[in-house]
């Protein structure tokens, strides 16, 4: 497991700004993984550890576009019908075995590789159903442009190139990208390993008994989905109670095998908020306190050589700290490229006040607005603790520092959680 900067969560302050803490994340996110081989069919979803460059073109010679005629584009009269004798045919695998001549045409079909030839073709290739045969030739109609229905060797990638860029999550099309060069398996980051705790005495796991007072856990359950549909290997460590000795032992034993450890709960500075006192005896703690709503404690910091990220206990305030600011980490210290997500302009349909110097986040469903601009709708209620506001919103209306008020049809950016599904 690699070493993490020294100096890498040295960032502490007050009511850190969203963007500074995000600008920081960013400049320590690099990769602490190892690399690994896997075959084409175990890529999906995997981050590429180093750039693919093309050992060919694709597709690797000219070919037809069509079904149709090959031909010399010389050939052609400019104001008249042309007949050209059929010299053979040629299919996808199965190309003409000989070059073609001046004078001749060849019935060809979509992919098959264009017929060798002179300097200048054959170049052109006719539709079929612009064309009829008639005894042993195809007569030609004038009008058609020279190089028409000719795919280009190498006009999809071309051969020594780069097909696939280091830090990559691989999606379909890539893993399809790289079997049409050729490849049977690509280098890969090896999945971050991250150990998932909550804490609080007032926690149960879901099946067991809840006397008065207890809640079950939403949190534990919320983040590992989120890890690992973010590519993580997650190894669940239970419930820590409140006692400071039990939380430090356990993270401690965590980090020893971890790349990263996150706990929910636990961060603020009450009596019975551990957390912070065990990662500050254990290795180093910067306590972000930021400036947002939901979710100002978060916990960022290091353990060894494990990273360390402490999130809130609210549901929601959990599962917003994580996607803004864990996850970005996450993803970098596992190899990703692209770890900011992308927002996306949308048309409010609500009216909002917010302190100005705090980035704050509503949650929102998404409907058609009149204009073909999508419109976010703002889920009634907001508390951050009410979990259900996400289950009943497509993402999250971002509203920076400088923003104090909102007005039914004004632009706003908007998070969708599919972005980051």
């Amino acid at each position: 497991m690699a070493q993490l900067t020294d100096d890498c969560f040295a960032f502490g302050g007050e009511l850190m700004p969203a963007a500074e803490a995000l600008a920081r994340l960013k400049a320590v996110a690099v990769p602490v993984t190892r690399i690994e081989s896997a075959p084409l069919a175990a890529c999906l979803g995997r981050i590429l550890a180093e750039d693919v460059i093309a050992g060919r073109s694709v597709p690797p010679h000219d070919n037809s576009a069509v079904d149709g005629y090959a031909l010399y584009f010389a050939d052609l009269s400019a104001d008249r019908e042309t007949a050209l004798a059929i010299a053979g045919r040629a299919a996808a695998g199965h190309p003409f075995e000989r070059p073609l001549r001046r004078g001749e045409a060849l019935r060809i079909f979509t992919g098959a590789p264009m017929p060798d030839g002179e300097a200048e073709g054959p170049d052109t290739v006719l539709m079929q159903e612009d064309c009829r045969e008639e005894g042993g030739k195809v007569l030609v109609l004038p009008g058609i442009e020279r190089g028409a229905n000719r795919r280009k060797a190498g006009e999809d990638v071309l051969a020594s190139s780069l097909a696939l860029a280091a830090g990559r999550r691989l999606r379909p099309q890539d893993i399809g990208l790289a079997a049409s060069l050729g490849l049977t398996a690509l280098p890969l980051r090896m999945p971050l390993r991250v150990a998932l705790f909550s804490t609080g005495d007032e926690l149960r796991d879901p099946g067991q008994p809840a006397p008065p007072g207890a809640v079950y856990d939403a949190n534990r359950a919320t983040v590992a989905a989120l890890l690992a549909q973010a590519g993580m290997a997650v190894t669940d460590l239970g419930i820590l109670a409140d006692r400071a000795a039990t939380i430090r032992d356990a993270l401690a034993e965590a980090a020893e095998s971890h790349d990263a450890v996150i706990t929910t709960g636990g961060m603020s500075t009450g009596d019975e908020d551990h957390v912070r006192a065990a990662v500050e005896a254990l290795g180093r703690l910067d306590f972000w306190r930021l400036a947002v709503k939901p979710g100002r404690p978060v916990g960022l910091g290091r353990i060894g050589r494990a990273a360390f990220i402490g999130l809130p206990g609210n549901p929601v305030a959990v599962m917003v700290t994580y996607l803004r600011f864990a996850r970005p980490l996450l993803l970098g210290l596992a190899g990703c490229a692209e770890t900011e997500p992308r927002l996306y302009p949308v048309r409010a349909d609500f009216s909002h006040r917010k302190k100005a110097g705090r980035r704050e986040w509503v949650r929102a469903s998404l409907g058609s607005g009149p204009d073909g601009v999508p419109l976010a709708t703002k889920f009634p209620r907001d508390g951050a603790g009410i979990l259900s506001s996400m289950v009943g919103s497509d993402g999250l209306v971002e509203l920076d520092e400088t923003v104090t008020t909102v007005t039914a049809g004004d632009m706003v950016n908007f998070l969708p959680f599919a972005e980051v599904s």
